[in-house]
């Protein structure tokens, strides 16, 4: 089995590992299939969200490892995430119990806010998950709903033990300064995009200088979305046949994914990658045998132009959180 490197959590001093594994579009079968395995591989963290649709399915497949003997629950982090409908403290609970049931878990290791944005509530009865549209169509209907109330909302589960460290995700240092001066239980993760078309350093630094790590998604760029057929990813150039990538992966005897991974945790980042297949789940935890030059480092990060794919603006109207 193989293993990865932690990083040393506050305020709990909890292990988090800095490779997990990523679930963003794993559906049915596959995700339960693709969670037991990557279980098996020894990946000890599994991320996921209630907009990914899959935590039932996900859940399905950490039963089953814990049944056959592959893993203890407390040997693995299961991560889950607030969707923007939920952002009302009366709705809060109803998310975080709502994961935990599909999952089949008592407790989230990291519990994030998916999007610093709040939407207007949509019954789990209507529709799960409840995705950006209101209507299910078309309509982005917002709700003027304060950060501090939804955190503060989160805050009660993790005195309850439902929740053993809170996140933020898509957040910017504005936001998370605010955040710092009145949390209770401060953020012991961020989770934002970062990969070499988005470095990041500046978000990256702040964060870190407050005690708070840093979960890199999208690691390899515009790969995921190109499934997705979105335009930036598709008139972009894959990180995986860019000249400077292939090179360094010639250089060590290591594929263009494990290059760029190491790049990432070279930095202190932890990680989520998805994988498809046992060989890719395999290469990416071996990724940290890898050690990058300072050359080599600044060479990736050279290639910062600041290009995010996540970016719901692009999409949804008056989404604006990156703006």
């Amino acid at each position: 089995m193989l293993t990865c490197p932690t990083i040393t959590l506050k305020p709990t001093g909890a292990e988090l590992p800095q490779i997990g594994f990523g679930t963003w579009k794993h559906n049915g079968k596959k995700a339960s299939e693709a969670v037991y395995t990557g279980l098996k591989v020894g990946y000890r963290l599994l991320d996921c969200a209630c907009d990914y649709g899959n935590e039932k399915e996900c859940g399905e497949g950490l039963r089953r490892a814990i049944e056959d003997g592959v893993v203890k629950r407390e040997d693995v982090w299961v991560v889950s995430k607030l969707w923007n409908t939920f952002h009302r403290k009366e709705h809060v609970r109803e998310a975080v119990m709502r994961s935990l049931s599909d999952w089949g878990v008592s407790y989230f290791d990291v519990y994030y806010v998916h999007f610093p944005i709040s939407l207007a509530y949509v019954s789990p009865d209507t529709r799960y998950p409840p995705g950006w549209y209101h209507d299910g169509k078309s309509e982005v209907k917002h709700d003027p709903v304060p950060l501090r109330e939804t955190w503060e909302a989160l805050e009660e589960l993790v005195d309850e033990g439902y929740i053993r460290h809170l996140g933020v995700s898509n957040m910017c240092s504005a936001l998370l300064m605010d955040l710092l001066k009145y949390a209770r239980h401060t953020p012991s993760v961020l989770q934002i995009e970062i990969h070499p078309y988005n470095v990041q350093q500046r978000a990256v630094q702040y964060a870190q200088s407050q005690g708070i790590a840093v979960t890199a998604y999208s690691s390899f760029g515009p790969l995921g979305f190109r499934e997705l057929n979105t335009p930036k990813s598709l008139r972009t150039q894959p990180l995986f046949t860019h000249p400077m990538i292939t090179s360094i992966a010639l250089a060590h005897a290591r594929t263009p994914a494990q290059v760029v991974l190491r790049w990432a945790t070279q930095r202190g980042l932890a990680i989520i990658p998805k994988s498809d297949t046992e060989q890719q789940m395999r290469e990416n935890l071996e990724s940290t045998n890898i050690k990058l030059t300072e050359q080599e480092m600044t060479a990736i990060a050279g290639l910062d132009v600041g290009l995010r794919f996540n970016d719901p603006a692009d999409d949804f109207e008056g989404c604006h959180i990156f703006s």
